[in-house]
């Protein structure tokens, strides 16, 4: 599988990525298929899943997506729709789609689902193309 040279620098310094137990499958300009597995210190009261935990292998997606074009990307608006709960030993792995990429501007959708194959949340980003590399 491709993995980006710039999200190989990327991850390196991500301590959260790593913490969160990312595996990255595959990754490169406009797209990212990232894989982890939900742990019991990321489970709410309920014994679900916190909504953070989705929200943050999602917002990883889309940097190393939006980054690996090779300019630097800052998120300006984020938002999720969570659709299953999830619960400790549940599998999830991303699909990103590049929706729209501009000189400025660019738009992402992030697909997550379980090892069921479920969709479990929604997370659609759009980013800031900064001029540095």
């Amino acid at each position: 599988m491709k993995k980006s040279p710039i999200v190989d620098q990327m991850f390196e310094k991500d301590a959260f990525s790593q913490w969160l137990g990312i595996e990255r499958i595959e990754d490169g300009p406009g797209f990212a298929t990232l894989k982890m597995t939900v742990r019991s210190e990321m489970l709410n009261g309920f014994g679900i899943a916190h909504g953070a935990i989705t929200y943050a292998l999602a917002d990883s997606a889309l940097a190393f997506a939006s980054n690996a074009h090779g300019r630097q990307a800052l998120s300006i608006e984020t938002s999720i729709s969570h659709l299953l709960p999830l619960k400790e030993g549940d599998q999830l792995q991303t699909k990103v789609e590049e929706i729209s990429l501009q000189h400025r501007i660019a738009l992402y959708r992030i697909l997550i689902f379980n090892q069921h194959q479920e969709l479990a949340a929604t997370f659609q980003g759009t980013v800031y193309r900064k001029s540095k590399t």
